[in-house]
C-alpha cells in the first residue's frame, strides 16, 4: 500500500510539475504569420510597449464623434481571420484598435500574464497620443482578452467595458477542466477579472453563448454578481464560444453604447452610434441597485 501510494504521488507531483513548465503553451497559441490587411480601411501599424516590445495593430480610424473599440483577442487570435467583426465596426462608424499581444502576429516578444497587461497598456497609450480621448475608447475583450481589458478598463478611465466570452479567472476556468490541482498555486497566468471587475467606474456589457462549452456562461453570471452600476448580461441562446459575432454579439453592443456611453463629442453625419437613440429591444440582465445595498 506504501509503494502504492508513493506512486500516485510520485505520479501527481510530475504532472503539477508538468502544468508549471508547459502552462504557457497550454494557454498560448500564437500564429507567427504577419499578414496586412485586405480592407484599404485598416491600417497596419507598430505600437510600443513600456518594456521594449514591438506589436502589430489593426487600425481603422473612426467617424467624427464615435467610439473606438480597443480589441483584445482570445488565445489563438488572429486578425486576418475577423473581417466580419473589422466589417460590423466599420459600417457603424466605428473605429477600432486590434492590438495583437507579444509574441503574436509579428509582434516581438513571448506572452506572459503582465506582458499581455502592458500590451494593453501600451494600445490605449498609442490611440490617445493620436488625440483619442479615453472616454471615447471602449475597451473590448473576446475570451482570453477579457482579462486583460477588465484590468485595463479597472485602472484607466475609459468610455465602456465589452466582456465577450469572459471568463471569472484563469485559475477557476483550468480548475473546472481539470479539478485536480491548486491552481491558484501552479499558474503563472491566472487573470483574476474577478478581482478586478468590482474597481471598475465604466458601464459593462457582457455577452455569451449558451452554448459554450470552452468558457461556460456561469463565469459571465459570476461577474455580473461583482459589476458595478450599470452592467448588462446579454444571452445569445445558441451561440457558442466562436460565433458571438454571426450570431448578435454587436446588435447588442450599438444599443448597449447608445445607453450608457458618453463621448466628449457630438457625433457626426457618419457616426451611427447615437446616444439616446432607439433601437429595438433586445434580452438583457441588467444590473439593479439591491444588489450593492
Amino acid at each position: 500500500m506504501r509503494l502504492v501510494l508513493l506512486a500516485i504521488a510520485g505520479i501527481y507531483l510530475t504532472l503539477a510539475a508538468a502544468l508549471w513548465f508547459n502552462q504557457k503553451d497550454i494557454l498560448y497559441h500564437p500564429s507567427e504569420a504577419q499578414l496586412l490587411p485586405r480592407e484599404a480601411w485598416i491600417a497596419p501599424v507598430r505600437i510600443s510597449t513600456p518594456d521594449g516590445e514591438s506589436l502589430v495593430g489593426w487600425y481603422s480610424e473612426p467617424e467624427a464623434g464615435c467610439p473606438t473599440m480597443l480589441f483584445f483577442d482570445g488565445n489563438a487570435g488572429r486578425p486576418e481571420i475577423q473581417s466580419g467583426r473589422w466589417r460590423r465596426m466599420q459600417e457603424q462608424g466605428v473605429g477600432f484598435l486590434a492590438v495583437y499581444y507579444r509574441g503574436y502576429s509579428g509582434s516581438t516578444g513571448s506572452p506572459s500574464e503582465e506582458g499581455l497587461h502592458l500590451d494593453a497598456q501600451a494600445g490605449l497609450a498609442w490611440l490617445m497620443r493620436r488625440g483619442i480621448d479615453s472616454t471615447d475608447v471602449i475597451v473590448h475583450g473576446f475570451s482570453l482578452g477579457s482579462g486583460p481589458a477588465t484590468r485595463l478598463a479597472a485602472t484607466n478611465a475609459v468610455g465602456a467595458l465589452v466582456l465577450e466570452a469572459p471568463y471569472s479567472s484563469m485559475s477557476a476556468l483550468v480548475a473546472e477542466k481539470l479539478p485536480l490541482f491548486p491552481y491558484d498555486l501552479i499558474l503563472q497566468n491566472r487573470f483574476r477579472s474577478d478581482e478586478w471587475i468590482e474597481a471598475l467606474d465604466e458601464p459593462v456589457l457582457m455577452v455569451h453563448g449558451t452554448e459554450d462549452r470552452l468558457v461556460p456562461m456561469h463565469h459571465s453570471d459570476r461577474l455580473m454578481a461583482q459589476a458595478p452600476e450599470p452592467s448588462e448580461l446579454v444571452r445569445i441562446d445558441g451561440a457558442d464560444h466562436a460565433t458571438l459575432v454571426r450570431d448578435g454579439l454587436y446588435e447588442a453592443v450599438w444599443p448597449f453604447l447608445e445607453r450608457h456611453w458618453t463621448g466628449s463629442r457630438e457625433p457626426g453625419r457618419n457616426c451611427a452610434i447615437i446616444p439616446g437613440a432607439q433601437r429595438p429591444e433586445i434580452q438583457v440582465e441588467a444590473r439593479i441597485s439591491q444588489a450593492h445595498e
